[in-house]
């Protein structure tokens, strides 16, 4: 029994050497000793400091739920001097009660970045070489349609949460919980050359962080924008954000652009985010999306 606890700590103390010396040259960068706080401490959680994919605005809703369930399978590539991105991410859309109410769930399945060792020592990443691949936070949502084709404009609820299943030690992803709420509203005009619609949200979004005193962030979220079809085309564009109290790049401003060719059974659709504040990244989309009729 002596023995067994003999190799029992004795592999505890190789275990804690090892771990030590993996992380020394994040110790010594950053000037960590011990006895202060963890390195999670140091983290920024803001999307400033963070991959992409960490705290993106929400996609912009138009005031309406689809009148069809729709499967996305989208091809993203995210530059940014020194962190260049790709991503393979999905999307599952749902409408039923005639309608009236959606259920939406979507995430990045699979990510591959590498950044450079000044994006990695300004965000306190402790991937020291800043390559590789992981999968990304998942979101579920509630869409309510309150008001539709009355004088008042459409309006839709939505109501969403973070889940915390992106990894943190690369600086890509919080590994935090969050929520959001908005409502977006809408108004229709159809011309002989086709249809125009400007559309507006505003809402709430909320995550956790690791800062000891205030350890949630909390934001206004917005948008602005408008959508026009002509035949099968849809072409559409906003100007969306978040505002965080803490301005700790916390802000970020995006505009976006989408083009979206229908058919009976499927769309495909082309978007382009530009970074204006905080989320820097100039992103192209591409998305293949199966429609089924009937659904709800």
């Amino acid at each position: 029994m002596r023995i067994l606890l003999l190799i029992s700590l004795l592999l505890t103390v190789l275990a804690a050497s090892a771990g030590e010396e993996k992380w020394q040259w994040w110790n010594e960068l950053h000037g960590w000793k011990p006895g202060m706080p963890g390195w999670r401490n140091w983290m920024i959680i803001s999307p400033a400091y963070l991959g992409p994919n960490a705290l993106p605005v929400p996609e912009v809703k138009n005031g309406l739920i689809p009148s069809e369930t729709e499967i996305d399978l989208t091809v993203s590539n995210h530059f940014l001097r020194g962190d260049i991105t790709q991503d393979l991410s999905g999307r599952l859309l749902v409408p039923f009660a005639k309608g009236k109410v959606a259920v939406e769930m979507y995430g990045v399945a699979f990510e591959r970045f590498a950044f450079s060792e000044e994006i990695r020592n300004k965000r306190f990443a402790r991937d020291q070489d800043g390559k590789g691949t992981m999968s990304g936070d998942f979101y579920f949502s509630t869409l309510v349609q309150l008001i539709k084709g009355r004088q008042f404009p459409n309006t839709l609820l939505r109501m969403a949460v973070k889940t915390a299943s992106g990894y943190q030690e690369a600086a890509r992803y919080t590994d935090t919980p969050g929520y959001f709420f908005d409502v977006s509203f809408s108004k229709t005009w159809e011309t002989p050359s086709g249809m125009w619609r400007p559309f507006g949200m505003i809402g709430f979004y909320s995550w956790q962080s690791y800062d000891e005193d205030v350890p949630q962030n909390d934001a206004t979220l917005y948008a602005l924008g408008i959508e026009t079809r002509q035949k099968r085309w849809l072409l559409s564009s906003s100007l969306s954000g978040y505002s965080g109290y803490k301005n700790i790049g916390d802000r970020p401003v995006q505009l976006n652009f989408s083009l979206r060719r229908e058919s009976p059974r499927h769309a495909f659709r082309l978007q382009y985010l530009h970074g204006l504040r905080d989320w820097q990244y100039k992103t192209l989309k591409i998305s293949y999306i199966l429609k089924f009729h009937g659904v709800n």
